[in-house]
């Protein structure tokens, strides 16, 4: 599979937010031999998004927001889950895309080990935090180039394209903006959260 994959191009990430977003749909995370197909994303812009990490500008948790585009940006969910996220947009002008869900594709066995408590293997990685757990993505991984072959977690494309279509709704799990319809999945028989 290894040969069959490619880096996306870094203009695509400069791109507004809700166009990287769709466009991250069906494309693949790869850490180690584990592999999971983006199958859920939600967009965050900067400045103009209360929602976004990076609304009231540079911190040192959101530093990776300010990066180059897709560069990697972790942070930890209420002191529990890791989370990852694509900066996307130009130096300085952070937007991010929050990957929601990803369908196992390689590294089952190994995400069973990190997600005893997955039922089934669509649930070893079907919402934030489960799919850092089942990847192993922490917050040591935050301010990597996902674009670099070298990189321990990478961002690549296949065969497979983003979805034409793909479902649309807002996004879930914040408090302001909730109407944006910032939230993209693939079209099921492929859906992963909920």
């Amino acid at each position: 599979m290894e040969s069959s994959l490619r880096v996306p191009d870094r203009a695509g990430l400069e791109c507004p937010v809700e166009d990287v977003a769709r466009g991250l749909l069906n494309a693949l995370l790869v850490v180690g031999g584990r592999i999971g197909r983006i199958v859920e994303v939600e967009a965050y812009g900067g400045a103009d998004d209360p929602a976004s990490h990076a609304h009231r500008g540079p911190t040192p948790r959101n530093r990776s927001m300010f990066a180059s585009p897709g560069t990697l940006y972790v942070y930890r969910s209420y002191g529990l889950h890791w989370c990852a996220n694509v900066v996307s947009g130009a130096v300085g002008s952070p937007s991010a895309v929050l990957v929601r869900a990803v369908a196992p594709v390689a590294g089952l066995e190994s995400m069973r080990r990190d997600r005893p408590r997955a039922r089934t293997d669509r649930d070893l990685a079907n919402g934030p935090g489960k799919l850092c757990a089942a990847l192993g993505i922490t917050g040591s991984d935050d301010g990597a180039d996902l674009l670099d072959p070298s990189a321990r977690v990478r961002l690549v494309r296949d065969d497979v394209l983003a979805p034409c279509d793909p479902v649309v709704s807002p996004r879930v799990g914040i408090s302001v903006e909730v109407e944006r319809p910032w939230r993209f999945r693939v079209p099921p028989p492929h859906a992963g959260a909920r």
